[in-house]
């Protein structure tokens, strides 16, 4: 999905011999999720990537199901995850289907003693709190507030926070996510009509070459199991790399907005795409121009997909009591719109401050038992208000 990138050494021609200083052969790694069909990257490590020295029991790690079918508005505070020293043990399922899984986290340390690895699913972390870097065998990627990180699945990686307080939204997708095809060329680049380009697109940096022997542990995510694997070298040992397949940041705050005379449907804020599902991101914004226009958004059913709402900061004009990483659900089957009074109040307003994650899916959605911690009561009546 990215455009082509390069970090440190690589041979004249892929495939070749290509060597080390002493005399003896770099191996070459071929990466790519979906296999030799699509995007990829060549990386060289100093040893080869193959070398197993033990492995653990893997234990359970998949989502517990409370609720496998309802229909009814939910809404759920994001910030009554209890934070968690550890990453992984961190990460909280809440909604879930067989697209994707939508995770909270809130991790006070950093990743040391292990490197982690999704091996079913891209993962996209979008940091609402705290800043740090994100470590990887193509380099590094400083993240602060807003930024989205993209992770491509088999991406070995650790995350190094600069303080504690750290919030994350993570979306899990069991297929790739990409630029939507509509802002792509056919050569793919992104078009002028794009809430974005390329240069907005913060690529690895600061390539990170470990080479070192000992005993690494990779945490590997295969199936609803984890996996403690120990490896002989050092994950990061790679001396360069190229290609189209690799993590990548953007910021939420480079989204460009499209707006018009009058209200702009949602797919006009969609950000990337998956298999049966779409991000979009809400950002500030001048409202419609046209002089009898309605900001708030009109009433508008849901019939093909559940529509997700992760709030991240601001006002927000069609809503009532609103907080920081609520989580709203609306689900496909039943029509939703603006809170009682919002749509009046709205009219003459010029913009809004509002910022705020989507996620569309087009497959129902299942509730966890984490979900049902954390939710607020009576949301589904709040409309009779």
């Amino acid at each position: 999905m990215p455009y082509y990138h390069k970090l440190g050494n690589i041979p004249h021609k892929r495939h070749t011999q290509f060597r080390r200083p002493d005399g003896s052969l770099y191996s070459e790694q071929l990466f790519s999720t979906e296999g030799f069909s699509s995007d990829y990257s060549l990386l060289y490590h100093c040893h080869p990537p193959t070398a197993i020295i033990q492995t653990e029991e893997p234990y359970d790690v998949m989502p517990r199901i409370a609720e496998e079918k309802m229909l009814k508005h939910r809404s759920f505070e994001g910030f009554k995850v209890k934070p968690g020293a550890d990453f992984i043990k961190s990460r909280v399922p809440v909604l879930v289907n067989n697209d994707c899984h939508v995770v909270l986290a809130a991790p006070t340390e950093s990743m040391t003693g292990y490197f982690y690895k999704n091996a079913d699913a891209d993962e996209m972390l979008f940091i609402h709190e705290g800043s740090g870097r994100l470590l990887t065998q193509y380099g590094v990627i400083p993240f602060a507030y807003g930024d989205y990180l993209v992770i491509p699945r088999g991406t070995i990686y650790q995350l190094e926070f600069e303080n504690s307080n750290n919030r994350l939204l993570i979306v899990e997708s069991f297929s790739p996510i990409r630029f939507p095809s509509r802002y792509m060329s056919k050569h793919g680049q992104l078009l002028e009509h794009s809430p974005y380009c390329e240069r907005d697109i913060r690529a690895p940096q600061h390539l990170l070459t470990t080479d070192e022997k000992g005993d690494f542990v990779i945490r590997t995510k295969k199936k609803g199991r984890m996996y403690h694997i120990h490896y002989g070298y050092h994950p990061f040992d790679v001396i360069g790399w190229d290609g189209c397949c690799y993590p990548f940041a953007f910021s939420i705050h480079d989204f460009e907005p499209i707006t018009g005379r009058v209200h702009q449907p949602p797919p006009v804020h969609q950000t990337f795409e998956a298999h049966n599902f779409v991000i979009c991101s809400f950002v500030p914004r001048l409202y419609d121009y046209h002089p009898q226009s309605i900001p708030a958004p009109y009433n508008h059913s849901n019939i093909d997909s559940d529509e997700v709402l992760y709030y991240v900061d601001g006002d927000f004009m069609s809503r009532k009591h609103v907080t920081r990483g609520m989580i709203t659900l609306h689900p496909g089957g039943i029509p939703h719109g603006p809170h009682p009074g919002t749509v009046e109040k709205s009219i003459g307003a010029k913009e809004t401050r509002e910022l705020a994650v989507m996620i569309d899916t087009f497959h129902p959605l299942q509730l966890t038992e984490e979900a049902l911690a954390i939710e607020n009561s009576g949301y589904t009546m709040s409309w009779a208000e």
